[in-house]
Parts: C-alpha cells; structure tokens; sequence
C-alpha cells in the first residue's frame, strides 16, 4: 500500500498505537524540561549547602598545601596527600553531585516517564541515510528546532549579560574580599544567577512541553485503512473468527459425544433429530439435557448409544420441541414435564422386562406437549 500523506492521517492515535511506539522507544522528550530541573535543583543546592561546602574546601586546600619538607621527596606521602585530598573533596561535594543525578533521572519521569527499549539501540539505515538526515534538517521539523535554538540562545544571552552588568562590581569587589569570605560570596552569586538561568530556562520549557506533547501526538496519527486494519488485527480477522468457531463447535461436539454412554434415553425424530437425557433420581432438579444434533450429529449420537446400550426412543414431536427449546446442559422446560416423564417411564419398564424377560410395555401414540411447544416444531 502506497504512503499516505500527512493531510490524511486524521484519526487519534489508538492506545496500541501509543503502546507500541512506547515499546519502541517513542515517547515524547524535552531536553530544555531535562535541562530546567537539572539547574534549578543543582542551583537550589548549590545556595543551601554552598558555604558549608566552601568551607570545607578552604580548609582542605590550607591543609594539604601546607606540606613539610620531608613529604616533598617522598613519592608515597604526595599521594597519600592526593588521595585524602580527593576524598575529602569527593565528600563535600557529593550532596551536590547526587542531587544532579537524581535530577537528571527524574527529569524524563515528568515527561512521559522512564523507556528502556532494545529497539530502539538496533542499528538502522535510515539514522545514517544522508537523504533523510537532510530531509529532517530541511524539514518542518529542523526549521522549528532552529527556530527553537535561536529563541533559546536569544533568551539565554539577555539574561546572562542582564545578571553579567547586574553582578559586575559584585564580582570585581571580590578581589578585595579575604579567601575565608569570598569564596561563599562567590557560590552564592553563582547560585542565585544559575536560579535565574534556570528561571528562564523553565520559561522555555512551559512552551516546549506542550509542543512535543502536540508533536508526538501528530506523529503518530493514523489512516482510516490503517485504524481498520489495527481493527482486524486486534479483533481477528473474519477468516480466523470462523477457524476458532469451528474449532469450538469440534471440541464442544467432543465432549458433548462423551456424555452420550452415560444417557438414560436417547429421543428421536427419528432420522433428523436426537436428543439425549438423563436424570439424576437422587437430586432435585429435572432431567437434563446431555446431548443433541440434527442430521450427521443426530446420527453419531444414535450409533454412540446403540453401542453403549442406551435406550433409543421414537417421538418425533417431542424431540423436535426437545431440540429447539434447549441447550446442552440444560434442564427441560416446565412445559415438557409430563411427556419426558412418559418417555422415562417407558424406559424404565422396558428395563425391567428386559431383566425378568417379561412383556415389553406399549409406547405411548402421542405425547401431551403444549401448543407452544408444536407451534415452534
């Protein structure tokens, strides 16, 4: 099927399309929402925890630089000096450090959540094809990023030189400040423009979140031949339907054949219909229908009974009425008491003469089955 075009994709996206573009690692992502949290709590951080921080560093550079003269020429105590050094070093700053990895890790939960997707690491010729790579640089796609990067760059620039001029005799008047006061003036200035910086970086942001929630969206809108035929994929298409219905009817057909031996009567239209009951004398409830078919059913239930023995009765009315008023499984209707109840007496003499080679009893002419019963026959 060829393409279809853009002005053709006109139907939402369906939940398994956005499952299986989920799957495949196509979600909707911002980096300026990635790159905004990442600031704003590497900043946060940086203003709380700053001084302290800068402190402990002002105080591990006097000490580790104020080394003896004997250490000096001995290669073993230059490094025992660097490693407490950089351990020192690692544990101030380690609070700062573990926030911009957390940052880092919940920046994509605010945005579609965390995906880990094989997939989408396999190679694929149309990541390295030159003529698509173009065509997304040229594209729609490529002049918004472009447009995006200059507002971007634009914003970003105002605000640094805005907070350069603001800050500047700040800045400059930290020559003039000890070492003990100047280095958390110094965080706490670099802290407070970041918290700006990200400021402006959040503005972004709340402008690029809904676009790539909109872009993502387009992207994978869909045709209408391509919503019936995710239709017929979920739902099963025709030809199979009827392979499982088939299938069904066979096993159904299977185990209703087990029940046949089991029957206590076999009633029978005689050629086109076949009913099978039975009746438990110990429970409740009315006989049961066990088993019933027409034609080629009819007849394998009655070979299966005569070779089980089971009693095979000729009244054509009551198992037509018999056969269209129930399913297998079911107890007979109120209505059919009395002629069922006729054909399991009779059976039940017929039985007993059997056993005491007495006279067979007389099978009745006729059945009472209600009007309604005949009017469907």
């Amino acid at each position: 099927m060829a393409e279809h075009s853009e002005q053709e994709r006109s139907e939402e996206p369906s939940a398994k399309r956005l499952s299986d573009a989920r799957e495949k690692g196509q979600i909707a992502r911002s980096r300026e929402l990635n790159t905004f949290v990442v600031l704003l709590l590497g900043s946060a951080v940086l203003m709380l925890s700053g001084e302290r921080a800068a402190a402990g560093l002002a105080a591990l550079m006097r000490a580790e630089f104020q080394i003896s003269r004997a250490d000096i020429f001995d290669d073993q105590a230059l490094l025992i000096h660097f490693g407490n050094a950089m351990q020192q070093a690692l544990t101030l700053l380690a609070p700062f450090l573990c926030v911009l990895v957390i940052a880092a890790l919940a920046g994509p939960l605010g945005l579609g959540g965390w995906v880990f997707s094989l997939e989408s690491m396999q190679p694929k010729w149309e990541k390295i094809d030159p003529w698509k790579g173009l065509s997304r640089i040229f594209g729609l796609h490529g002049l918004i990023e472009l447009v995006k990067s200059l507002i971007k760059f634009c914003l970003i620039a105002s605000v640094t030189v805005g907070l350069f001029l603001y800050y500047l005799n700040d800045f400059v008047g930290l020559a003039n400040e000890s070492v003990a006061t100047a280095i958390p003036h110094g965080i706490w200035l670099i802290g407070f423009s970041f918290v700006i910086l990200s400021a402006a970086i959040g503005l972004i942001a709340s402008i690029d979140v809904p676009f790539q929630l909109w872009d993502h969206k387009r992207k994978l809108k869909m045709t209408m031949q391509e919503v019936k035929d995710e239709m017929k994929e979920t739902d099963g298409r025709p030809e199979v339907k009827r392979r499982i219905r088939s299938l069904q009817m066979q096993m159904a057909q299977g185990r209703m054949m087990q029940e046949v031996p089991k029957a206590d009567v076999i009633v029978t239209n005689p050629t086109h219909f076949a009913v099978a009951l039975k009746y438990e004398q110990r429970g409740t409830g009315a006989p049961r229908v066990v088993a019933k078919g027409r034609d080629l059913v009819a007849a394998h239930i009655r070979n299966l009974a005569s070779g089980a023995g089971v009693p095979i009765v000729r009244a054509p009315s009551l198992a037509r009425a018999l056969h269209r008023s129930t399913d297998v499984g079911d107890e007979i209707p109120e209505g059919l008491f009395l002629a069922v109840a006729q054909i399991l007496a009779y059976v039940y003499q017929l039985k007993s003469a059997d056993s005491r080679n007495g006279r067979p009893p007389v099978l009745p002419a006729d059945f009472p089955i209600p009007e309604e019963y005949r009017d469907r026959a």
